[in-house]
């Protein structure tokens, strides 16, 4: 029996000092006391029943839901003419275009928010949910980009010249032919776009105003001590819902690769 390599063993670490303090939060949404921290004091499911009678919270929670379900739909929409025109054609300029796409994933996300602050205001637009979504449309593209050109690159050009062929036109081809084709990789992309939606918190505090997102929410909530058993249990929920579209998101991506084989 070989021993593991030390770059295994690095690995290992690397995952457990990323992810152990992570697996600790559902772990202490289930103690029956308000102080985190060993030992627990007994296993109770009280914060999570809680959870449904704040109405505060569950308008921060439709908030989310709705932001993400647009900015996702935004970002897809673009994302995937976008990836069409990167993969099938070659124009001047295509390489800053498409820096320029990703921009924002190498930004600091304050500068990103206080920037588009800025912009908003002096375009007359208020902090509010409208403004979130532009936000998210904007930090969620350049995922959608990506998702996009890989269900793209292997696509068969020929599938399309054969139905211009039989005489139908550029929408109906592309309705008919492509969109079916690169659908698993549309599903992917809205299921990324809409966590990274959902999940982002930075944009949604410059940008929200009197109406804050699920993150603002937890945010607000976890500097009073007595409601941080509630925040933990309502994060024990997001991580697993998060884990879940993400997987759900891979299955599709890879689906996606393969149909265009």
């Amino acid at each position: 029996m070989t021993r593991p390599s030390g770059l295994v063993m690095y690995a290992i670490f690397y995952l457990a000092f990323l992810y152990l303090p992570v697996l600790l939060l559902p772990l202490f949404s289930f103690n029956d006391g308000t102080i985190v921290a060993f030992p627990i004091k007994g296993w109770t499911l009280e914060w999570y029943r809680q959870l449904g009678g704040q109405d505060t919270l569950l308008q921060a929670l439709v908030n989310s839901l709705f932001v993400g379900f647009v900015s996702a739909v935004m970002a897809t929409s673009m994302g995937l003419f976008a990836a069409r025109a990167y993969v099938r054609y070659r124009f001047r300029g295509q390489e800053a275009s498409e820096a320029l796409v990703m921009l924002p994933l190498v930004i600091p996300g304050i500068i990103v928010a206080s920037s588009m602050l800025v912009l908003f205001i002096s375009m007359g637009l208020k902090p509010s949910l409208t403004a979130v979504m532009l936000g998210h449309t904007f930090l969620a593209l350049p995922f959608s980009v990506s998702i996009m050109k890989s269900a793209f690159d292997d696509f068969d050009v020929s599938l399309e010249e054969a139905a211009y062929d039989l005489g139908s036109g550029v929408v109906e081809t592309f309705r008919r032919v492509t969109l079916p084709i690169v659908a698993p990789g549309i599903v992917s992309s809205l299921l990324v776009t809409f966590t990274v939606s959902f999940d982002e918190f930075v944009l949604a505090f410059f940008l929200s105003g009197n109406q804050p997102t699920l993150p603002v929410y937890i945010w607000s909530q976890i500097r009073f001590p007595a409601k941080l058993p509630n925040t933990l249990a309502l994060g024990s929920l997001l991580l697993l819902a998060s884990v879940l579209l993400l997987v759900v998101a891979e299955y599709f991506r890879r689906r996606s690769t393969k149909s265009t084989l």
